[in-house]
């Protein structure tokens, strides 16, 4: 990867791959698949390293004005998040499955046959099963593997590994791939509910009941009601 000599050793080349990958979903050539402008906030934030200004002026939200969260409807997984109940987040992610990919794109070619895909596919199944078995150490390795690949891009696996940082206490890594995940599929309510329990984690309560709220809300209008 090619770097701006101007700005060597102020960011990793770990920041500057994900930053050229949320670069390339925003040049999608399927609209519906780049991510809204909200998400890329999110995205760019959980890259910034010098915070001179809060979350909130960044997405332009006004200051105050908390709301409590009886005063929206949650679902049970967006419960167990404001709970910070890990237990149960797993128990959901694990028997959702992968049934919310079915709407991002992949594309893939003759590389489906090739050894380094086969050994991607590897990666992600190893990787389900560390998580089926809570062996969350061994998840986050496989699923990085399946990452760093890159040649398919799934959501859930995000969500799998964000989950997995939060039960080995790296709640920032775990905020990191929220918004990941919500860069990916705009419109899923996991990503925000996933964000939330990371966000309190990080004892940012009053970003974590927003995640909450647009989370809901996003489920809401995606049920019709």
């Amino acid at each position: 990867m090619l770097i701006d000599s101007c700005l060597e050793g102020q960011f990793s080349n770990e920041e500057g791959t994900d930053l050229m990958r949320l670069a390339s979903r925003c040049l999608h050539y399927e609209p519906r698949e780049r991510p809204n402008v909200r998400s890329l906030v999110l995205a760019l934030a959980s890259l910034q390293k010098d915070i001179e200004s809060q979350s909130y002026d960044l997405m332009d939200k006004p200051r105050g004005g908390a709301f409590t969260l009886q005063s929206i409807h949650l679902s049970p997984l967006a419960e167990a998040c404001s709970r910070k109940d890990l237990t149960a987040i797993h128990e959901h992610l694990e028997t959702a499955g992968y049934k919310d990919d079915e709407g991002t794109a992949n594309e893939l070619s003759f590389q489906m046959w090739t050894n380094q895909m086969q050994a991607t596919i590897d990666s992600k199944k190893k990787g389900d099963t560390a998580f089926r078995q809570k062996d969350f150490s061994m998840a986050i390795d496989c699923y990085s593997q399946f990452i760093d690949v890159g040649t398919m891009v799934s959501p859930t696996i995000y969500a799998r590994r964000c989950l997995s940082y939060l039960m080995n206490d790296m709640p920032q890594e775990a905020l990191d791939d929220a918004v990941q995940a919500l860069a990916i599929f705009p419109t899923w309510p996991t990503a925000f509910y996933l964000q939330a329990a990371a966000l309190f984690s990080l004892g940012k309560e009053n970003e974590a009941r927003e995640a909450l709220k647009d989370g809901s809300a996003v489920e809401t209008r995606s049920k019709g009601h």
